[in-house]
């Protein structure tokens, strides 16, 4: 069984969404989403300052599996990203909750509001 943290939002396409208290959105993805995918080899992180919309591809992680997008789980505007995982994408298979792969700067917080809840993502993933 996956770990779900409750402080978290997520979209349908394992995405995790954690509001900041700066107001600020950290995006990455599910503990079941990282285990579909196996050993992490690498993650292609987002611009900063590149501007996406809810649903927009925004970055790629390549597992020894396959390789997926990560998409953007709200509007906004990216203003970090996660250099740590450019040299260590493995921590998204070790620790997924604190591997953000970057950082929104929401057009819209009230979009956190369509994504899953965890309880709603449990039972999306079938748990």
């Amino acid at each position: 069984m996956s770990e779900i943290p409750v402080d978290l939002r997520f979209a349908e396409s394992h995405e995790w969404a954690r509001l900041d208290e700066d107001g600020g959105v950290k995006v990455g993805i599910s503990d079941h989403a990282q285990e579909a995918l196996g050993d992490v080899v690498f993650v292609e992180l987002p611009e900063i300052g590149k501007v996406f919309a809810a649903g927009d591809a925004a970055g790629v992680v390549e597992s020894v599996k396959a390789a997926s997008d990560i998409y953007s789980p709200v509007s906004g505007k990216v203003i970090a990203v996660n250099e740590e995982l450019a040299n260590s994408p493995e921590l998204v298979n070790s620790a997924p909750y604190d591997s953000w792969f970057f950082k929104l700067e929401p057009s819209d917080t009230s979009e956190l509001d369509k994504l899953l809840d965890p309880t709603g993502y449990k039972n999306a993933i079938g748990e």
